[in-house]
């Protein structure tokens, strides 16, 4: 079972019936929320604690296409934690076929904007060496 998942729906495609490129950067939020969750710290948790994310860099690399009806599932490991930035690595598909690869990177942040350090917490639970629980 995928992180995320959802059909792509006709206002997201061009005339050729094939997914905008805008889109797979939507789809890749949508399931970095849904990551943070099934690591066991949900974003509603940061923002209850004062803190938030904000994104400082996003590759994106095609590989083939979602086009208009396919259903988009994307996973994603937590890759990389710094001390106040971290970086998810997603895996957009349809079905058996991988269409997009993303990585953003995030720094975590305070109600004024400042980097703030990932609390220990956080730390244990995104920790890419099995930290968390398993996503259902």
């Amino acid at each position: 079972m995928s992180l995320w998942s959802a059909a792509v729906r006709y206002a997201e495609c061009d005339q050729q019936g094939v997914a905008f490129h805008g889109h797979y950067l939507t789809w890749a939020d949508e399931a970095a929320t849904a990551l943070m969750a099934a690591k066991g710290m949900p974003y509603v948790t940061l923002r209850a604690r004062g803190l938030d994310t904000s994104v400082v860099a996003s590759t994106l690399s095609w590989s083939s296409p979602a086009r208009w009806g396919d259903v988009v599932d994307v996973d994603g490991v937590v890759e990389r934690l710094g001390r106040t930035s971290f970086t998810f690595a997603l895996t957009l598909r349809v079905g058996e076929r991988a269409c997009c690869e993303v990585r953003t990177t995030y720094v975590l942040v305070d109600d004024e904007g400042r980097p703030a350090p990932l609390p220990d917490d956080l730390r244990q639970a995104w920790s890419p060496v099995g930290g968390g629980p398993a996503p259902s």
